[in-house]
C-alpha cells in the first residue's frame, strides 16, 4: 500500500498589489495582501516508484498544460525530493477548476498543495522551512505553502506576515477568454513608468482588519496597463463597482477581474452588460483546507 494524501489547492486574489523597484537579479519586489478563495483544484499525491503527473477537470485547456517537467506542481515535488532526499518517486493527480492564466494563482496553488501534501507524508517534514523551498518556485508559492488564509507579502512573496482573515464574502470572478503572461504585464508596467521606481509603503496589519478598511487600500498596479491593452478589464471593474462591490480589481497580473460583495451577486445582471465573459461565483475563505491521508 502506497502513502497518499489529498488536498484542495485554493485559488487566491490580491487585495493589494504594489510592484516596486526592479532588483539587480531582474526580479521586482512586491507588496501585497494575499487572500484564499473557496474555488480550488483537487490534488492527490501518491508516493510510488516512478514519477508522473496527470491532469483533468473542467478548467484544463484543450491542449493540456504542456510538458510535465515544466508543470509547477511537478517541479515542486521534484524540488522537495532534491532538498530532502525523499521521495524517490511520486504520482500527482490534479483536477483543474481554477482558470489557467487568469491571475488566480492556480499553478502556484497546485505547487503549494503538493509541497504541503509531501510534507504531511514525509518521515522528516520541513515544517516552517517549507516556505524557503517554495520561494524558488514563484512569488505566489510561499503563500500557497502555508496554513494561513490571508497574509501580507513582501520581497518576492517569500516574506509573509499572516493576518487574521476577513469574514468570508461572496466573490464574483469574471474570466475573459484570454490570458495575460506575467512577464508581459511586468514589461508593460515598466514601460509605463520609465525610470520611475515607486517606494514601498508600510502596510499596517491593523489597518486591514475589516472589509471597509481593505476597500480604502485596495489597488493593483497592473490594472491600468492591462486595461489599456484589454479594455474589457476596465469595463468589468466599472460594472462590479456599479453593482456595489466592496472591492473590484484585476486579479494578480490578470486577466480575471473579481468583485467582492456583501451579498450573493446576480452574475446574470453582469453578463447582460458585458457579453461573452464567463463568470464564476465563489467565496473568500477564512481557512485553509487540511491535508488528508487517503488509501
Amino acid at each position: 500500500m502506497s502513502l497518499a494524501a489529498r488536498v484542495r489547492a485554493q485559488a487566491k486574489i490580491n487585495l493589494i498589489l504594489r510592484v516596486l523597484a526592479r532588483e539587480e537579479s531582474g526580479f521586482h519586489s512586491i507588496e501585497t495582501v494575499f487572500l484564499r478563495l473557496d474555488l480550488s483544484d483537487d490534488i492527490v499525491v501518491r508516493i510510488v516508484s516512478g514519477r508522473s503527473l496527470d491532469c483533468s477537470g473542467p478548467a484544463l485547456p484543450s491542449g493540456g498544460l504542456g510538458p510535465v517537467e515544466s508543470n509547477l506542481a511537478y517541479r515542486a515535488a521534484d524540488e522537495y525530493a532534491r532538498a530532502t532526499g525523499w521521495p524517490v518517486g511520486f504520482a500527482i493527480e490534479i483536477e483543474k477548476h481554477i482558470p489557467i492564466g487568469g491571475g488566480l494563482g492556480g499553478g502556484s496553488a497546485d505547487a503549494g498543495a503538493v509541497l504541503r501534501a509531501l510534507d504531511a507524508l514525509s518521515p522528516n517534514p520541513l515544517g516552517p522551512r517549507l516556505v524557503e523551498l517554495a520561494a524558488g518556485l514563484g512569488a505566489d508559492v510561499p503563500f500557497m505553502s502555508i496554513d494561513r488564509p490571508m497574509s501580507l507579502g513582501w520581497g518576492r512573496g517569500e516574506r509573509l506576515y499572516p493576518l487574521r482573515p476577513l469574514d468570508p464574502r461572496p466573490i464574483l470572478l469574471a474570466v475573459p477568454d484570454f490570458a495575460i503572461a506575467t512577464g508581459d504585464a511586468y514589461a508593460w508596467l515598466a514601460a509605463s513608468r520609465g525610470q520611475y521606481a515607486p517606494v514601498g509603503a508600510v502596510l499596517a496589519a491593523d489597518a486591514l482588519a475589516t472589509w471597509e478598511e481593505v476597500a480604502r487600500e485596495a489597488t493593483n498596479d497592473f490594472e491600468a496597463v492591462v486595461a489599456r491593452r484589454h479594455p474589457v478589464v476596465a469595463e468589468l471593474t466599472d460594472r462590479f463597482r456599479s453593482m456595489d462591490a466592496l472591492v473590484a480589481l484585476l486579479s494578480g497580473s490578470g486577466s480575471t477581474v473579481f468583485g467582492v460583495f456583501d451579498q450573493n451577486p446576480d452574475d446574470s445582471e453582469m453578463m447582460r452588460k458585458v457579453a461573452g465573459v464567463r463568470t464564476i461565483v465563489s467565496q473568500t475563505s477564512d481557512r485553509v483546507t487540511r491535508v488528508e491521508r487517503v488509501e
